[in-house]
């Protein structure tokens, strides 16, 4: 008798790996994510330090306030914590392309070649969107926005900010931009998979500069430098968004005709 012929569409007939042979390789995955963020940590406790780190990040703060006004700690432990919470948060920003590759390491193998030519692109990019609005937010709208706020400040008040309150706004803010600059990510995926068309997001624009505005008021604080700088970059984002989910249109409809033509698996 001759072997049942193999759907040449499912690379993945025949791959499937043991419940715990998963489990055993995320936690592989997790601890090399771990160690990767530690030895980072490690190295920055040396060298700049986590004081100078947290200079680092009060300067565009510090740069605005009254000649002689310092930031305060309220709590005891708040003088170690504070800048231990920055050195982890940038180590984890410094080591996060380790991670990615780790997380992509772990799911590639149950993808389809077409569908790794298209998720490992997206990874990449949305990473470096996230990082691109991190640096958006402290090199550029960080100065403007304590300017704004200061120059409302009453000149018999002494600003004294309390450093706890002031990591709390930085990483709201830190996430707010991030998350913002991914806006293009999500339209692409969301066109990718076939939720939304391309036509149906160009008449969803007028409803977007209203929901980009929106969110901006709500996660920012109340001045309009913060919320245009947030609302602004939405909304060129979206139509940068629109124009790249064209070409991932285009490469999903080549790779479905590929599929269907018999293409060969990647996956060994």
């Amino acid at each position: 008798m001759n072997a049942p012929k193999q759907d040449p569409e499912d690379e993945l007939a025949g791959t499937e790996q043991p419940f715990v042979a998963h489990l055993m390789e995320l936690r592989d995955r997790l601890i090399k994510s771990i160690v990767a963020v530690g030895v980072v940590a490690g190295v920055l406790a040396l060298y700049p330090g986590p004081g100078e780190l947290y200079d680092l990040l009060a300067a565009p703060l510090v740069a605005h306030l009254p000649q002689g006004a310092t930031m305060i700690a309220t709590s005891v432990i708040s003088p170690f914590m504070v800048p231990l919470k920055i050195l982890l948060m940038a180590a984890f920003l410094i080591a996060l392309p380790v991670v990615l590759y780790q997380v992509w390491a772990f799911v590639a193998p149950g993808l389809y070649s077409h569908e790794k030519r298209t998720v490992l692109p997206l990874v990449i990019s949305s990473t470096l969107l996230f990082l691109l609005g991190v640096a958006f937010c402290y090199f550029l709208v960080f100065g403007k926005v304590f300017a704004f706020i200061q120059g409302f400040a009453p000149k018999s008040i002494t600003a004294a900010p309390d450093i706890e309150a002031y990591l709390s706004f930085v990483l709201t803010m830190f996430l707010a931009f991030g998350m913002a600059f991914e806006v293009p990510i999500a339209v692409v995926v969301l066109a990718r998979v076939g939720v939304v068309t391309v036509a149906q997001l160009k008449h969803f624009r007028g409803y977007f500069i209203v929901l980009a505005f929106v969110i901006a008021a709500i996660v920012t604080p109340p001045d309009v430098v913060s919320q245009l700088a947030l609302a602004i970059p939405m909304c060129l984002l979206y139509e940068g968004g629109i124009w790249a989910a064209r070409l991932f249109v285009r490469s999903r409809d080549a790779g479905d005709e590929a599929a269907s033509a018999g293409e060969s698996p990647e996956r060994s």
